[in-house]
């Protein structure tokens, strides 16, 4: 694989993941869901046109239908009065006519054929977008429901990674009590032993001095409580 062929196919693995963040399903889908209403309008449309024109031929047969019972009634009335020469006028004038219908008629026939044709046609387009929809309703609802999963998981996810820094956090105070509360017993301890002076008191010759003067002060009070005790 050339550089170049490498290279478009990192820039297609990047709009797709771009895509991916970018698109909502739930918006395609209601897109969709547009489009296929637009088209069973315009079927509908189609099949209001070939009525209406069919409505049109109708009217315009019945009038040549009117015509030529005219004629009929005409051409009877002139062989009555004798006058063939306006019966066979009118007679023409018939075939005419009749000829006009019969186109007509077939016209109308096969509007009604396609006006069948298209009826069915919305029909069954009608049914496909009404299943469309409530698949489509479905769809976005189980989606929505995912999504809201998918944040409160992640929201968890970061309470608990958030918990495990904490308790970290915890443990290393904790930790770092318990080494100063040892610390401050051992100091304590080596002060106690005179290993180490405590240079923030008393210093050594006081402290002597403060334990020679407490051991005469209970030998002072033990003689007196002997003395006591002889008479």
């Amino acid at each position: 694989m050339g550089l170049l062929e490498r290279m478009g196919t990192v820039v297609k693995a990047k709009m797709n993941k771009i895509m991916d963040k970018v698109e909502d399903p739930r918006e395609t889908l209601d897109y969709s869901y547009e489009k296929q209403l637009e088209l069973l309008q315009n079927v509908k449309r189609g099949v209001a046109e070939v009525t209406t024109s069919k409505k049109r031929l109708e009217l315009q047969k019945a009038k040549l239908q009117e015509n030529i019972d005219r004629m009929n009634s005409q051409a009877h009335e002139a062989v009555n009065s004798g006058r063939d020469d306006l019966a066979k006028m009118a007679i023409e004038r018939k075939v005419v006519l009749r000829a006009q219908a019969d186109s007509l008629d077939k016209q109308i026939a096969d509007l009604a054929a396609e006006q069948q044709k298209l009826m069915a046609a919305e029909n069954r387009l009608a049914t496909k977008v009404e299943s469309f929809r409530a698949r489509k309703e479905t769809i976005k609802a189980q989606y929505t429901a995912a999504e809201a999963q998918t944040k409160i998981s992640e929201s968890v996810t970061g309470i608990s990674e958030e918990m495990a820094d904490v308790g970290l956090a915890m443990q290393r105070a904790e930790d770092k009590t318990e080494q100063m509360k040892a610390r401050s017993a051992a100091l304590d301890e080596l002060l106690e032993s005179g290993v180490l002076e405590d240079y923030t008191g008393e210093d050594q010759i006081e402290k002597e001095l403060a334990k020679a003067k407490t051991s005469n002060d209970v030998d002072a009070e033990l003689a007196r409580l002997k003395q006591e005790a002889k008479r």
